[in-house]
C-alpha cells in the first residue's frame, strides 16, 4: 500500500523526480568513475613491468628514470655507456638484461631502440610475455615493429616502410628520410607503453645517426646512404637504461648497492617496484583532492533530493492530512516519506551505474589509446558496492528530515485554511 502511494506521489510530481533522480544518477556515475579510473591508472602501471627486479640508468632520480624509461614520459637527462652496460650484464647473477635506447619518434610515437632480450624476456601483468598478432621481429638492420595502437591510429600494416623522425616531438621536422625502416611485425594489444611505441634493434638505432655530427643533422653531401651503413661496423655507443632479472632474488639488494657504487659511471639501480610506491605517495595528495572532490558533489546530488522532498511538504499538507484523515497514522506518514527518498535514491544509483558503464563501453577503446589506461568494464569491486551503499544510506537520512517534520504535523494542519 504504501508502495503504491509513493509510486503515485512520485508519478504526480514526475518532473521533480526525474531530476532528482537525474542529479543523483550523475554524480554516482561520476563517484563511482573516479574511483574505477584511480584504481584502473595504478593498475596499469603496475602491470607495465613484471619480472624485472632492477631498472638501471644514469645518475639522478628514481622516479624520472622510471617514468622516461618505462612509460615514456619525460625525457633523459643522460644516458649510460654501452660499455658499461656490456660489462655490468656480464654478472653470472643475472638471469637476462634488457636495453633500452630512447631519443626518436614516429609522427609522436616513441622510437625504442632493444635487442632481442626484449620479445624473449619482458613480461607484463603477471608474467604475459610479448607477441605478434602478425609478422615477426626485427631481423634486418632496418626493420621495426610497431605496437597495436601504432598500428590502428596510423593503419599501418606489415611490410610498409617508416620514416623516423629525430627527437620525441610530434611536429619535428628533422627526419631521416635517407633510412626509412619496414615494417617487419605487429606486436599484439598489451594496454602499457608499448601499444604506443615502435621498436628497433640498437643497431638500428645507430644506423640513423651515423651521419649525425654533434646531434645536427647532416648535409646532403655528409649523408650516408642506407646501404652503405649495412656494410659498416656499427659500434653501439650509449643507451638510456637497462632492465635486469636476477637468477636468484636473494642478491637483489647487495647488486643493487655494487650498481649505485659503479666506479666507472654514475649510475642509479632502483627496484620498479618500490618506486611506483612513491609515485604513488607523490600523487596521493592529488588522488585525495579528486576524491574529496567528488563527495561534494553526491552531496550537492542528495542536497537537492532533500530540497525536493522538503519544499514540496508545504504543497502536500492537504495529501498528508487526507490520507491521515482516512486512517493513515503519523508513521505512516513517515514511512510514505522514507520510502519516497529509497525508491529515488535507488533509481538515481540504477541511473548512474548505467551511465557509468554505457559511457565506459563507448569511450574505453579512445581512453586507452590516448593516455594508455586500461578500464575494464567489470562487476563493480566491494570498495565500489561500500562506495555506493553509503550512497543509499545517505539517501535515506536525507529523507529522515522531512519526515520528522510531516510527523509532527497535527492532522488538522492541512484541513484548515490560512488567511
Amino acid at each position: 500500500m504504501i508502495l503504491r502511494l509513493t509510486i503515485a506521489s512520485l508519478k504526480n510530481r514526475a518532473l521533480t523526480s526525474v531530476l532528482t533522480i537525474l542529479s543523483i544518477g550523475l554524480s554516482v556515475a561520476l563517484f563511482v568513475g573516479t574511483e574505477r579510473l584511480l584504481i584502473s591508472a595504478r593498475e596499469s602501471f603496475n602491470g607495465t613491468v613484471s619480472g624485472a627486479h632492477l631498472l638501471v640508468g644514469a645518475r639522478g632520480g628514481s622516479v624520472q628514470l622510471l617514468l622516461y624509461s618505462i612509460f615514456h614520459i619525460g625525457n633523459a637527462s643522460n644516458n649510460v655507456s654501452f660499455k658499461s652496460y656490456e660489462d655490468i650484464k656480464k654478472d653470472p647473477a643475472f638471469e637476462w638484461t634488457i636495453p633500452i635506447s630512447l631519443g626518436d619518434s614516429h609522427r609522436g610515437f616513441r622510437v625504442v631502440g632493444t635487442s632481442e632480450s626484449f620479445y624473449k624476456n619482458y613480461r607484463f601483468r603477471e608474467g604475459r610475455a610479448v607477441e605478434f598478432e602478425s609478422g615477426s621481429a626485427p631481423v634486418d638492420l632496418f626493420d621495426v615493429a610497431i605496437g597495436s595502437d601504432v598500428a590502428s591510429k596510423l593503419q599501418y600494416k606489415t611490410g610498409q616502410n617508416v620514416v623516423i623522425s629525430h627527437g620525441v616531438s610530434a611536429q619535428t621536422i628533422q627526419r631521416h628520410e635517407d633510412k626509412p625502416f619496414r615494417i617487419s611485425g605487429i606486436l599484439k594489444k598489451t594496454g602499457t607503453p608499448i601499444d604506443r611505441s615502435l621498436y628497433v634493434s640498437l643497431e638500428g638505432m645507430e644506423a640513423l645517426h651515423i651521419d649525425w655530427q654533434s646531434g645536427a643533422a647532416p648535409s646532403s653531401e655528409e649523408e650516408i646512404p642506407a646501404e652503405r651503413v649495412r656494410k659498416m661496423k656499427l659500434k653501439i655507443g650509449a643507451i638510456t637504461a637497462f632492465l635486469v632479472r636476477m637468477k636468484s632474488p636473494q642478491v637483489l639488494l647487495r647488486k643493487q648497492r655494487a650498481i649505485n657504487e659503479y666506479a666507472a659511471e654514475p649510475l642509479t639501480a632502483l627496484i620498479p617496484g618500490y618506486t611506483l610506491q612513491e609515485l604513488w605517495s607523490a600523487v596521493k595528495y592529488a588522488e585525495d583532492a579528486l576524491r574529496i572532490v567528488t563527495y561534494f558533489i553526491v552531496l550537492v546530488g542528495l542536497s537537492g533530493m532533500f530540497l525536493s522532498i522538503y519544499t514540496s511538504l508545504n504543497e502536500r499538507r492537504r495529501e498528508m492530512s487526507i490520507l491521515r484523515s482516512l486512517g493513515a497514522r503519523s508513521v505512516h506518514i513517515v514511512f510514505l516519506l522514507m520510502t519516497e527518498a529509497a525508491l529515488l535514491s535507488a533509481a538515481g544509483i540504477a541511473v548512474g551505474l548505467g551511465f557509468f558503464y554505457g559511457m565506459l563501453i563507448v569511450f574505453q577503446p579512445a581512453m586507452e589509446a590516448s593516455s594508455g589506461i586500461f578500464i575494464p568494464v567489470a562487476a563493480m569491486s566491494l570498495r565500489e558496492w561500500m562506495y555506493v551503499t553509503v550512497v543509499f544510506g545517505c539517501g535515506l537520512l536525507t529523507g529522515a528530515l522531512p519526515a520528522i517534520r510531516a510527523y509532527r504535523n497535527a492532522l488538522i494542519d492541512g484541513l484548515s485554511m490560512r488567511i
